[in-house]
């Protein structure tokens, strides 16, 4: 009997620490979450060992990125001209882009020269409507000032 009270009591003391580890869990996930919104600080430097090791680790990775783009560089030119028939799909593709964007800039010249013939013929017709008015007007004033001298003579013999 008495293991089968053993068994028991294992029984619920598992069940109530089951029930108390996704609080347990969250517990010590809260402090790390917390740790981890903050912005990661660079180590600090123990010596003069450590600043050193710094000098000279900073340079070599810093060539060693500059190597890995070096060569992934030459990889892909060598993927693209590799072989004659690479190399001609490559030179067509660069003629039918070189061809596409001489397309578009004489589409962007020929929309250009329409735009500035139609403001030119847009202008012109302002213009002369205008120079017509002003030839209108000035013939109705010299037809006045010709008729002057018969109206100051009509009019003095009307005071006469």
């Amino acid at each position: 009997m008495a293991t089968a009270t053993k068994t028991t009591k294992a029984k619920t003391t598992r069940a109530k620490g089951a029930a108390k580890a996704p609080r347990a869990k969250a517990a010590t996930k809260a402090p790390r979450a917390k740790a981890a919104s903050r912005p990661a600080s660079a180590p600090q430097p123990q010596g003069i060992g450590d600043v050193a090791e710094r000098a000279v680790l900073i340079p070599v990775g810093a060539a060693l990125v500059a190597r890995d783009r070096i060569v992934t560089s030459v990889n892909d030119t060598i993927s693209a001209y590799g072989s004659p028939t690479k190399a001609q799909a490559q030179i067509r593709r660069f003629e039918r882009r070189g061809e596409t964007a001489r397309r578009r800039v004489e589409r962007e010249i020929r929309k250009t020269r329409v735009r500035v013939e139609r403001e030119l013929r847009e202008r012109r017709r302002d213009i002369e409507s205008a120079v017509a008015e002003l030839d209108d007007r000035r013939e109705v004033i010299a037809s006045r000032v010709q008729d002057i001298p018969t109206y100051v003579q009509e009019r003095i013999q009307a005071i006469a």
